[in-house]
C-alpha cells in the first residue's frame, strides 16, 4: 500500500510544531534509576496503563547513544506534553550486533544525547540497552513502545550479502535486533534506518517515525499491536530528487538487480514502479515499510 505525499504535509507541520516548543521540559528523564520488573509475558504492553493519553516511549539504538539518528529522534519527540521519553542505548557504537547480549550483570551510566538529553549508556548491544530499560528504568508499567533508532545506514532484505556466512542485512542489523528484542519481551516496537548516501538526511526519516507513530498512537496505548512482527522502515536519502513516497512492502528475499545493499545510494529520480519488495522499493527512491517476524531473534529464547 502506497502513502500519498498529503500525509508527509501533515506531520511536517506536527514537526515544526515541535521545534517550536524547544525548551518546555519534558516530564521524564532517561537516569539510570532504580531497579524493576521488566515487561512480562502476557499480551502486549500498555493495556491497563496509568498515564491516560500519554504514550511512554523507550528510545534506543545501535550507533551509540551520541549518534546524530537517535539524536534526531529524541529533538522531534522530547517536548511534546503526550509523550514520555525514556533514552537508553549502547554506550558505544554496535552496528551489526544483531540481538547479541552481554552476560549479566550490565554496566550502565548517565549519559546525555548529542543534544544534551538524559540517557543511560549501557556498556553492551543494543539488545543488552533494551533489556536494561525494561528491567530497570520502568518499575511502574513498561514502555507502549520501543523506537530504535534512526540508524546510519540501511537495513533492507533478508538477502545475503558479502559471501557465505556473513548474514542476512536486516537480521545482523543491531537496530532491528534492539526492536525485536523489545517484541520478544511483549513491547512493540519500530526499527527505522537511513539510507546511505553523500548527505544522510535524518529529517526524513524523523518525519516517517513521527507518522508511524501518530498512525498508531491510539492502538499503542489500547495494547492493540501485534509483538509477533516489528515494523522496519528504511527510508532513502536523495542526494539528487525527492523521496517518491511511502510503501509496505515485504522483505526481499532476492537481489535480482545487484544492488549494492549494504552501501548502496538510492535512485530518487527512478520511474520505476510498484516495486515487489523492500530493496526495490528503496533503492528506487520509495520508503520501505516491512514486517519483520521476532522469532527470528535468539533472545526470545533468553526473555521467555
Amino acid at each position: 500500500m502506497i502513502r500519498t505525499d498529503r500525509f508527509h504535509v501533515v506531520l511536517l507541520a506536527t514537526l515544526g510544531l515541535a521545534i517550536a516548543l524547544l525548551g518546555c521540559d519534558s516530564g521524564t528523564n532517561g537516569g539510570t534509576g532504580g531497579s524493576g520488573g521488566s515487561a512480562g509475558s502476557g499480551g502486549s504492553a500498555g493495556s491497563g496503563g496509568s498515564n491516560g493519553g500519554v504514550l511512554r516511549i523507550l528510545v534506543t539504538n545501535d550507533d551509540g547513544v551520541e549518534a546524530p539518528g537517535i539524536d534526531a529522534v529524541v529533538e522531534a519527540l522530547k517536548d511534546d506534553p503526550n509523550n514520555e521519553l525514556i533514552v537508553c542505548a549502547p554506550l558505544t557504537n554496535q552496528s551489526s550486533s544483531g540481538d547479541m547480549t552481554t552476560p549479566p550483570p550490565l554496566q550502565a551510566t548517565t549519559a546525555t544525547t548529542a543534544s544534551g538529553y538524559p540517557a543511560t549508556a549501557v556498556d553492551g548491544f543494543p539488545a543488552d540497552s533494551v533489556i536494561y530499560a525494561l528491567e530497570n528504568l520502568y518499575p511502574d508499567a513498561p514502555p507502549h513502545v520501543v523506537l530504535s533508532g534512526i540508524n546510519e545506514g540501511q537495513n533492507i532484505g533478508n538477502v545475503q550479502i558479502g559471501g557465505a556466512g556473513l548474514g542476512l542485512l536486516s537480521q545482523i542489523s543491531g537496530t532491528v535486533g534492539a526492536a525485536k528484542t523489545a517484541a520478544c519481551a511483549d513491547v512493540p516496537a519500530l526499527a527505522s534506518s537511513q539510507g546511505k548516501a553523500e548527505t544522510v538526511d535524518f529529517a526524513s526519516g524523523v518525519v516517517e517515525v513521527l507518522e508511524w507513530l501518530q498512525a498508531n498512537r491510539a492502538a499503542l496505548l489500547a495494547g492493540d499491536v501485534s509483538v509477533e512482527n516489528i515494523t522496519s522502515i528504511n527510508i532513502p536519502s536523495c542526494d539528487t530528487g525527492e523521496i517518491r513516497g511511502a510503501l509496505e512492502v515485504p522483505l526481499a528475499t532476492e537481489n535480482t538487480n545487484g544492488w549494492n545493499l549494504p552501501d548502496g545510494f538510492q535512485d530518487c529520480g527512478s520511474t520505476v514502479e510498484n516495486p515487489p519488495d523492500d530493496v526495490e522499493a528503496f533503492f528506487n527512491g520509495y520508503t520501505a515499510i516491512s514486517p519483520v517476524p521476532r522469532n527470528s531473534n535468539m533472545t526470545c529464547d533468553k526473555l521467555n
